[in-house]
C-alpha cells in the first residue's frame, strides 16, 4: 500500500517537474514524502517493492 501511494507520487513530482512548473514546490514536497515512506518501510524490514 506504501509503495503503490509512493510510485504514485514520484509519477506525480515527474509530471510536474516536467510539464507543471507552477505546482513545482508542491510536487517537490510529495516527492520527500514517498521517498520518507520507502525508507519507513525498508526500515521496519518489509519489502519495498511489493
Amino acid at each position: 500500500m506504501l509503495t503503490t501511494i509512493a510510485f504514485i507520487l514520484i509519477v506525480l513530482w515527474l509530471i510536474g517537474f516536467v510539464g507543471l512548473n507552477v505546482l513545482g514546490s508542491f510536487i517537490h514536497i510529495l516527492l520527500v514524502i514517498a521517498v520518507i515512506m520507502f525508507l519507513v518501510r525498508i526500515i521496519q524490514g518489509k519489502n519495498p517493492i511489493q
